[in-house]
């Protein structure tokens, strides 16, 4: 099955419910985990001097956490629009690859609904509807019941931190400094697949700590990216070489 549909007519709206409902049944419980972060994403956009509007027009328009943490706490006046944008494509860069794995279900799928659909893809959307495609066909239903309560959520969450943001002016009175850096310290070991991953990690590191030395601002993290980045593929080549 493709697209959702099942039959004609009535059947096929039925269906489409019935995947929709599933959707949003299999988010349910990610939605509740994002909770947090998206009251803290809104609480750090306040502190860093983010009116509540233009915290809720990011999420809704850029709607990928990792990389809305990141700019929250780069975040200047005036803003570093250059720093942003690369920042932005290294950590989203990921989605590239993850859209492509969907091509092959969106083939039928005119490109701009394609295009609407992919504005919806983060990660757990993501992984659940290719998991849902891979065993039963893809389904747009299902992906939207998947994408438009996280969506939806995540945009409510972070402008209700921002808006509580107002209360809590001094968020490290709370602990909430170092939640940011506890995000990505969590993020760091769920990405980690063994050994392999220390040589780019640990240059990534090093690059980043020299630049931050010296340089001014946080270009250290584009720099710690595009190292990382660049050692990984070169390793990696190595690894296919020696199995080849």
């Amino acid at each position: 099955m493709t697209e959702g549909g099942a039959g004609n007519g009535g059947a096929d709206a039925d269906d489409r419910l019935l995947q929709l409902s599933a959707g949003a049944r299999d988010v349910l419980p990610l939605l509740i985990a994002a909770m947090p972060f998206a009251l803290l994403l809104g609480l750090r956009g306040r502190a860093a001097g983010l009116e509540p509007f233009e915290i809720m027009l990011m999420s809704a328009t850029v709607f990928a956490g990792s990389a809305q943490f990141v700019i929250v706490e780069i975040w200047r006046d005036p803003a570093p629009v250059a720093l942003i944008a690369m920042t932005t494509l290294m950590i989203n860069l990921r989605h590239v690859l993850m859209g492509a794995t969907l091509v092959p279900y969106l083939r039928r799928t005119s490109p701009a609904r394609a295009s609407g659909l992919l504005f919806f893809m983060a990660d757990e959307i993501w992984a659940l509807a290719l998991a849902r495609a891979r065993g039963h066909g893809f389904s747009t239903a299902y992906y939207l019941g998947l994408a438009l309560p996280l969506y939806v959520g995540w945009v409510t969450f972070t402008t209700t931190g921002a808006l509580i943001g107002d209360v809590f002016t001094h968020p490290e009175a709370f602990g909430l400094d170092f939640a940011f850096t506890a995000v990505f310290l969590a993020l760091v070991v769920g990405f980690w697949r063994g050994p392999s991953d220390i040589l780019p990690w640990a240059g990534a590191a090093a690059v980043a700590l020299a630049v931050n030395q010296a340089i001014d601002g946080p270009w250290y993290i584009v720099a710690g990216g595009l190292a990382g980045t660049l050692i990984g593929a070169f390793t990696g080549k190595a690894e296919e070489a020696g199995d080849a």
